[in-house]
């Protein structure tokens, strides 16, 4: 990874938004934001105030091959400054990146959602003691107890590594192949993490990915090769 002497500057000069800007074409991406709040109520809602309904239990015979590993709440962690971070910085500095990555998730998110409306699933994974309790297995143990075992397939979790590994990998200032690879690895690490901290069944990973290809093929597939086409007919 090259380290470029340029000097970050932001596309857009937020200072100059207002309200009555929003559908410029300057500020029009800020939009694009609502849909967070959307997603947050609408899931608050699915995993609170629904405690009664039935849920299918997802379980594969993989996930009782892999072991519960402590650790893997670091990567797990990670992916809040991943997805986070992602969104951060496109909104700053890249908006085209940002336009592309709030398309990807607002039809991951979106399908995903409707999936746990329509089929609500949970899982019975995780391990009802720690043989060996340490500062890693507490932290576990409270994030049990705030986050449900329920609406898990397709895992959010990879989705969001998904959203943020693509979204990086379109920034302009991330072309070099290094960093395609260290944001792979970091989505990939996410991902793995949801099954060994008994998160997250295998199922729910694997089920995550082709709405994850759906997402890439409407949000940057299906526009490059708009553009390709448009190129091609100047």
């Amino acid at each position: 990874m090259q380290r470029s002497t340029k000097k970050i500057k932001p596309e857009v000069d937020y200072r100059q938004f207002r309200f009555k800007k929003m559908n410029t074409s300057e500020f029009s991406h800020v939009k694009l934001l609502l849909f967070w709040p959307f997603f947050g109520l609408m899931f608050m809602f699915l995993e609170r105030f629904q405690p009664e309904r039935h849920y299918y239990v997802v379980h594969c015979a993989l996930d009782d091959l892999i072991p519960f590993w402590e650790w893997a709440l670091i990567p797990y962690l990670l992916w809040f400054v991943f997805l986070i971070g992602a969104l951060i910085y496109t909104f700053f500095f890249d908006t085209r990146a940002f336009r592309r990555m709030m398309h990807f998730v607002i039809v991951t998110y979106g399908i995903t959602l409707l999936i746990y409306i329509v089929f609500p699933t949970c899982q019975e994974l995780r391990p009802e003691h720690f043989d060996e309790p340490n500062i890693l297995t507490d932290f576990i143990t409270g994030f049990y107890s705030f986050d449900t075992n329920t609406n898990v397939c397709p895992s959010l979790h990879v989705i969001g590594s998904f959203a943020a590994m693509f979204a990086l990998w379109d920034c302009k200032r991330f072309q070099n192949v290094a960093w395609k690879i260290v944001f792979g690895i970091i989505a990939v690490c996410i991902s793995l993490s949801t099954v060994f901290m008994k998160q997250h069944s295998a199922v729910d990973v694997i089920a995550a990915l082709p709405v994850c290809a759906l997402g890439w093929w409407l949000g940057y597939g299906k526009k490059e090769a708009s553009a390709q086409t448009s190129a091609v007919e100047k």
